[in-house]
């Protein structure tokens, strides 16, 4: 069967039991409104993903921080009905997770306060990444979103033209994304992570 890029790969919407119960052990598939998308992680797209992953894991360790990284677990927003994201990365602040209700038996996020930081890489399912989750991610309270697009697929609207490689770092002010696009040996700022010492490049060109 053939599935159209950007598309859901099912006609008809499922809620969050159903997802969980047909899909809930691959990583790969995320639910948003009750419509199934195809994360595509190829080869690149998770090289880039473990690159921000080993980087970030070393500035914990480092700073002796409570926080650890997950890969591919569920966030599932207890106020957006039909919906569960599943982010490249996400750092999670250990002191939180006693007031997670699933996190126990599932590997499921429901608060945004759980959440330090998220990174998501783009792959031709990129409306979602640049639209649908800044706004959900801002909602939510995370307060620094990374968007690599190393394959340069978003929209001009979003990375300019000539489309080309960007990081997107968003950081939360009053409730909204502040957005810095980076490209070439331009330097990461984050607020999470400030000692953290890396260029847009680096991030992009991960495994290449």
């Amino acid at each position: 069967m053939t599935i159209a890029i950007n598309q859901p790969i099912q006609q008809k919407p499922l809620s969050f039991d159903e997802f969980l119960a047909r899909y809930g052990d691959d990583n790969r598939y995320e639910l948003i409104d009750g419509e199934v998308f195809d994360l595509e992680p190829t080869g690149l797209h998770e090289e880039v993903a473990a690159f921000i992953t080993a980087k970030i894991c070393v500035q914990i360790d480092r700073e002796s921080l409570p926080w650890f990284v997950l890969q591919r677990g569920l966030l599932r927003p207890s106020n957006m009905g039909m919906t569960a994201f599943r982010p490249d990365v996400v750092v999670v602040d250990q002191g939180e997770l006693n007031k997670e209700l699933l996190w126990s038996n599932q590997s499921i996020l429901t608060l945004g306060s759980s959440i330090k930081l998220v990174a998501e890489v783009v792959s031709s399912n990129w409306q979602n990444d640049y639209a649908r989750k800044v706004e959900d991610y801002a909602v939510l309270g995370i307060p620094e979103y990374w968007i690599a697009d190393y394959a340069g697929n978003g929209g001009t609207r979003h990375i300019g033209k000539p489309k080309q490689p960007t990081l997107s770092i968003c950081t939360l002010v009053n409730g909204e994304y502040e957005i810095q696009q980076l490209r070439g040996n331009q330097s990461i700022v984050s607020l999470t992570f400030p000692d953290l010492k890396l260029t847009a490049e680096q991030v992009l060109r991960a495994g290449r």
